[in-house]
């Protein structure tokens, strides 16, 4: 059983990094080179997915460390 925590551990933190590298700061090409004046952007589609994604497997990654060491 602890094998299986250390796997979900391993697997949801590579994922979690795979997933906050596909996070986009800036809403352009433009922003990219500092053309972007805009201070506040709201998430739609696919940014909103993403950053709903991180957070969720961020969660099971933290839990599964907890249980990983409930379990010893």
């Amino acid at each position: 059983m602890h094998n299986l925590f250390n796997y979900i551990t391993i697997g949801s933190s590579v994922f979690m990094a795979i997933l906050i590298l596909l996070q986009t700061r800036g809403a352009s090409l433009g922003a990219g080179f500092g053309g972007s004046a805009e201070v506040n952007t709201v998430r739609r589609g696919s940014d909103k997915t993403i950053f709903q994604m991180t957070i969720i497997v961020g969660v099971i990654f933290v839990l599964s460390i907890v249980l990983g060491i409930i379990s010893k």
